[in-house]
């Protein structure tokens, strides 16, 4: 095995390197909103943004409302191609003036810094997550890690101020090692958490698929010989550029189980609604399958063919609901069947994040859950699997269940109520499972909307909001 202390590497690990192909990949990516005010973006992408819109977004440029400060404008050819015949995908590439009408957001989501031991390593339940990209092939106006593509400084739990920094490998391997140890020594339980070891990694950013195969290679292996069990790629790369997955990654990941058989591969994509990867016809409707279903983007259709070949390796997607995107029960039981049938598990939905700018972005909470639940009317048990969760800082959150009937004699339930449950807890692993239930607010779009209709809450999921609005309430005074 690897001396990974000074990362030293085994003769397996090298041997597996050595065998990594690179590909060429050609994403004709146009960044930012410059090319499209000079007129110098491709020709057949100028009309992208109309002459109307460019001019409000010029307005903005420099001034607190800058858009591109908030998040950089970024597109694949790939994507831009689909987007022409799709409203939710040209909405989800856009940049638009109402993404900085109001401002108001958390600096760091989730409080993600609170759990970052190592630079680049967020460690929440049994999982750590590690930013190994910072960028991605194309970028989401909605993305929940805007802090990060945008390089803003971002308040430490020792009070300096600094962008995140990304993952390094000399620095997470030891860290593994350590923490593992202190678990093991212990009885396999952590001494300050109470969690078991940390056996799965999610490798994020940022895109992990826009690194090279050999940088990804590295990551796996060294992930590997530190005992990780269990390895997630969160990509949206099947959207922005599918010929990325093509045969040289195809070939370091048949090499990476052959090396490392004992460790899981799951790849969780991000498809937000079917347009990304389902033909139209030229009156935009979706296309039937002679052979069952829809047709696919022969592109997409065959990555997610290979990757579903490997039985060894799992594809999961999930994704936010966004105003003007996927807010729609149609598009979603759509998306969730066609993935299923092609062996892509539904894993979550999302409602939004508080991250600066949600205003513009979030469907109510209350609404997410209806659309999802309708979407999933019609769909069977294996297709309909997926679940509404929030990432509050405590951990991610369920939204179970919202009623429309009164519950007699409880306060704040006369028009029904909301309940919410901990999926898993970022701090405390026996939190796990523990409620909150508070009257309905159909205009909240973040738990601060429901601090004046608490009913339960044995979790302590809205403390700090009632504590922050009864202090502004005094302030008032």
């Amino acid at each position: 095995m690897t001396d990974l202390k000074t990362m030293q590497s085994s003769a397996k690990r090298e041997a597996f390197l050595a065998s990594v192909q690179d590909g060429k990949y050609d994403r004709q990516i146009v960044t930012g909103l410059q090319k499209f005010f000079d007129g110098k973006a491709p020709a057949d992408m100028s009309n992208l943004y109309s002459a109307e819109e460019l001019e409000a977004l010029r307005q903005l440029r420099g001034s607190d409302r800058d858009v591109e400060k908030r998040m950089p404008v970024k597109v694949t050819r790939h994507y831009y191609e689909q987007a022409r015949a799709s409203p939710s995908m040209r909405m989800l590439i856009k940049a638009n003036p109402a993404e900085t009408n109001d401002l108001e957001g958390a600096p760091d989501p989730g409080r993600q810094m609170d759990y970052s031991p190592v630079e680049g390593l967020i460690h929440k339940y049994e999982l750590g997550l590690i930013y190994v990209a910072s960028t991605c092939s194309a970028h989401c106006r909605f993305c929940y890690r805007e802090e990060l593509i945008a390089r803003k400084e971002v308040q430490r739990p020792d009070g300096t101020v600094a962008p995140k920094g990304l993952a390094q490998v000399e620095e997470i391997v030891p860290y593994i090692l350590k923490h593992n140890e202190e678990v093991r020594s212990n009885g396999g339980r952590h001494p300050r958490t109470g969690r078991e070891k940390l056996r799965e990694i999610l490798m994020s950013g940022g895109d992990p698929m826009v690194l090279s195969n050999l940088k990804l290679a590295s990551w796996l292996s060294a992930l590997a010989e530190a005992g990780i069990e269990q390895v997630r790629i969160g990509t949206k790369e099947m959207a922005f550029f599918p010929d990325r997955f093509d045969a040289t990654f195809m070939d370091m990941l048949d090499k990476f189980h052959a090396a490392y058989p004992g460790v899981q591969l799951r790849m969780m994509v991000h498809f937000n609604h079917p347009d990304e990867f389902l033909q139209k016809n030229e009156r935009g409707g979706y296309i039937d399958d002679p052979e069952g279903g829809l047709v696919w983007l022969s592109s997409t259709r065959r990555a997610v063919d290979e990757l579903g070949a490997r039985n060894w390796l799992s594809i999961d997607n999930q994704a936010p609901i966004i105003k003007g995107i996927n807010d729609d029960p149609d598009a979603l039981r759509t998306m969730q069947r066609e993935l299923r049938r092609h062996r892509v598990e539904n894993h979550y939905f999302f409602c939004g994040r508080d991250i600066v700018g949600h205003k513009a972005f979030n469907v109510p909470i209350e609404e997410a859950w209806r659309i999802l639940n309708e979407s999933q009317k019609g769909l069977s048990g294996v297709e309909g699997h997926a679940r509404l969760s929030i990432t509050h800082y405590k951990g991610k959150t369920e939204v179970v269940a919202v009623t429309n009937e009164p519950i007699e004699g409880v306060p704040h339930s006369g028009a029904g109520v909301v309940i919410f449950k901990l999926l898993r807890s970022a701090k405390d692993a026996p939190d796990k499972g523990k409620v909150a239930i508070a009257g309905r607010n159909p205009d909240a779009i973040w738990f601060n909307g429901y601090t004046d209709r608490v009913i339960f809450d044995e979790l302590g999921l809205f403390d700090e909001y009632i504590a922050l609005a009864n202090a502004m309430s005094v302030a008032a005074e």
